[in-house]
């Protein structure tokens, strides 16, 4: 073989190589300018490692639902022209004409992911100690973004309203409860029912009366938008990512929604019963449920909080109360029977409570 085809040969590989290398490059490129101007690719990431953890989750509960026989209503759609979100309810066996309180539960998900399904079993647990339960779905991000959820949200609390006398809820008293996106969404309903300039500035009409609401649980949610900002790692990325999808804007921070969002700058003496929690493990925790607590107390707010030491072992991590293979997620759903036991028999039905 001659120099001529030896050098040929082996510039080939070498040719090939750095055609490959290239290539790599310009597809980096690429990619990185589609993350960039898009949050589509991480949430669709995001969104699989949340439903994962959603369904494990949920067959961590069902073995812990009473064998009651509950009245279902299931795939209730509530909205109108454009959207068909939908809701589910549970009750007990009741007797005809029984007006029960009634919580109503919006799931978690960083507002990108979550189903109203991932609740049912504690929505049950709740329903065998005679409540109503009522999951509520909305649509979410990106495919829609702030406010629609809260809108979509606050029509299904009117629609609960108007259909009463069908679920056997009492509309005098409602408990408005969430986890994790669900518990920033389920505070800011709260605080569109009680604070009316907060109301005015949302552009939205609350569909509950501040009378209607007996109390309000939020377990493990988000409040300050602010304090997300500083967050690093693999949670803060994905947090911004999903508050990037939910608002429309990369640069939530800055905008209307990031400021609307912070319920925690909205909180008034008029609030109803709150009970907050977190677990030691959630990073969270210490940034958001607790501040909330402390801010709502100031405020004259009645507050029932449960947080755990530090040091506490085993820690408890996001969404902990839905383990029901922890002893402590056991004494949170007591504590949180507690909370309704008293927030809603100290409420009792207005005379001629109607539709």
């Amino acid at each position: 073989m001659s120099r001529m085809t030896q050098a040929g040969a082996a510039g080939r590989p070498r040719r090939t190589v750095l055609g490959a290398v290239l290539g790599a490059a310009a597809l980096g490129g690429a990619v990185t300018a589609v993350l960039r101007a898009t949050p589509w690719p991480a949430v669709l990431v995001i969104r699989r490692v949340f439903e994962k953890g959603a369904r494990e989750t949920r067959a961590e509960m069902v073995p812990a639902v009473p064998d009651v026989e509950f009245t279902s209503h299931r795939d209730v759609e509530y909205g109108d022209a454009g959207f068909t979100p939908a809701l589910d309810v549970f009750a007990a066996e009741a007797k005809p004409g029984e007006r029960r309180p009634v919580v109503v539960w919006i799931h978690g998900g960083a507002w990108i992911s979550g189903s109203k399904v991932d609740v049912e079993p504690y929505l049950k647990l709740l329903a065998a100690d005679g409540y109503v339960a009522v999951g509520l779905d909305y649509t979410i991000a990106p495919e829609a973004v702030y406010p629609v959820a809260v809108t979509q949200l606050n029509r299904a609390l009117g629609y609960l309203v108007e259909h009463s006398e069908r679920f056997g809820i009492d509309p005098e008293r409602i408990v408005l409860a969430g986890d994790s996106a669900g518990a920033q969404l389920a505070s800011q309903l709260a605080v569109l029912a009680t604070n009316p300039e907060y109301a005015r500035l949302v552009g939205i009409v609350p569909a509950l009366q501040r009378s209607q609401l007996a109390g309000v649980l939020l377990h493990c949610g988000l409040y300050d938008l602010q304090a997300m900002t500083s967050a690093t790692g693999l949670i803060g990325w994905g947090f911004k990512t999903a508050l990037w999808a939910y608002t429309g804007h990369k640069n939530w921070s800055e905008t209307a929604a990031g400021t609307t969002m912070s319920t925690i700058d909205f909180v008034t003496a008029d609030l109803p019963p709150v009970f907050v929690s977190g677990g030691n493990g959630d990073g969270l925790t210490h940034i958001q449920s607790v501040p909330l607590a402390e801010r709502m107390r100031a405020a004259g707010v009645d507050v029932t909080s449960l947080f755990w030491p530090a040091d506490h072992e085993p820690a408890l991590p996001h969404e902990y109360q839905f383990h029901l293979d922890f002893e402590e997620a056991h004494h949170a759903l007591e504590r949180t029977r507690e909370f309704l036991d008293r927030v809603t028999t100290a409420r009792p039905t207005a005379p001629g409570a109607t539709e």
